[in-house]
């Protein structure tokens, strides 16, 4: 059966599967091959996670998101420890209690408008540091690129390392959009997120079928982390049997280049990012005639705008993308519209023109 392709704008999520992956994953399923990662397909990701992260750098593939927060965080903090982390952060919204139920971690958020945290916020708990009575913020857990659509800078992200690590705590740092981050920055993966101890590394959003990577990123660490996070890994129900099918798509996403040399992980975050500001640029207009309203910077490759609730409606009849929150007028909805790397560039004019049209006949 043949399905007519349609494109949503509601996640990156919804993207299809990059054929570059595809074909790396097809080339992967040739033979038998060791099982739990002691196959060549891994040893190869992991010359990729030293290449791109460093020699101390090391790399252990996960089923998803979720599972790559979870084993970081465990593996960061005790049991009695808790985990500072924005209110929008995906740990505390979007993980149905997994860090509390499974990790067995308390969550400490902090209000952050724009999705990103400030060294000042960590005062808040930083008094609880050696009050048995508190859970202990032992681990800071930043998003890179925020669930807002923002990124933490260079200067801001080594800021919020330092000052974390200033008060004995670790820090985490949420990658699922890590690449998106690193191409508005235009820097490497590794710089991205400067001072971090540990990274989640998503591949999900940016390309691959499934699976992602915890990533030890402290050589301070290396040595008690690798310990741990084999066993973390399996009794979490992260560690697959055919690790090899994971591990390829994470390689390819590093080392697959263009004949200029630009890894696919950049390339299809790039796109992703500038198919993002070409929404934004079509959408303009709308916004300087008040008919919607950005509520955040566009730095990768997510918009949130309010408009009305009439109009977005008329719009999803076509398109799906997510309401995020009530509008602060009666009738009125802020939306997040996500571009992903196989958004293109007639995909966001039709879309744009579908909203002018919902919009101006209101």
């Amino acid at each position: 059966m043949t399905v007519a392709p349609t494109i949503h704008f509601a996640s990156d999520n919804y993207a299809s599967v990059h054929p570059e992956v595809m074909e790396a994953m097809a080339a992967a399923n040739v033979a038998h091959d060791s099982a739990y990662g002691a196959d060549a397909f891994t040893a190869r990701f992991d010359e990729a996670i030293a290449a791109t992260f460093g020699d101390h750098a090391l790399g252990y593939p996960v089923f998803n998101g979720t599972g790559a927060n979870i084993v970081s965080l465990m593996a960061l903090s005790p049991r009695w420890g808790g985990v500072v982390a924005s209110e929008h952060a995906h740990i505390h919204n979007d993980e149905n209690g997994a860090p509390e139920r499974v990790g067995g971690l308390k969550l400490l958020t902090l209000p952050s408008p724009d999705g990103r945290l400030t060294p000042d916020q960590l005062d808040r708990y930083a008094g609880d540091l050696g009050d048995p009575h508190r859970a202990q913020p032992l681990v800071l857990s930043l998003t890179q690129a925020t669930e807002m659509g923002t990124v933490y800078g260079l200067a801001e992200m080594r800021a919020m390392a330092d000052a974390a690590h200033a008060l004995g705590m670790r820090v985490h740092v949420d990658g699922a959009r890590i690449a998106n981050a690193a191409a508005a920055l235009g820097v490497g993966l590794a710089e991205a997120c400067a001072g971090a101890d540990v990274l989640s590394l998503g591949g999900t959003k940016n390309g691959a079928m499934l699976g992602e990577a915890v990533v030890i990123l402290n050589p301070e660490l290396r040595d008690s982390l690798a310990h741990d996070l084999p066993y973390l890994r399996k009794q979490t129900m992260q560690l697959g049997s055919k690790m090899r099918y994971v591990s390829v798509q994470l390689d390819a996403l590093l080392t697959s280049t263009d004949a200029q040399g630009t890894p696919l992980w950049r390339r299809n975050a790039g796109h992703a990012n500038a198919m993002a500001a070409r929404l934004r640029a079509a959408l303009a207009p709308l916004a300087d005639a008040g008919r919607l309203a950005f509520t955040q910077e566009t730095q990768a490759n997510a918009l949130f705008a309010t408009l009305p609730r009439a109009a977005a409606d008329a719009v999803r009849a076509r398109y799906r993308f997510y309401d995020w929150q009530p509008g602060s007028r009666p009738g009125d909805v802020e939306v997040r519209w996500m571009c992903a790397w196989d958004t293109t560039a007639e995909d966001v004019d039709a879309f744009a023109a579908a909203l002018t049209t919902a919009l101006e006949a209101r």
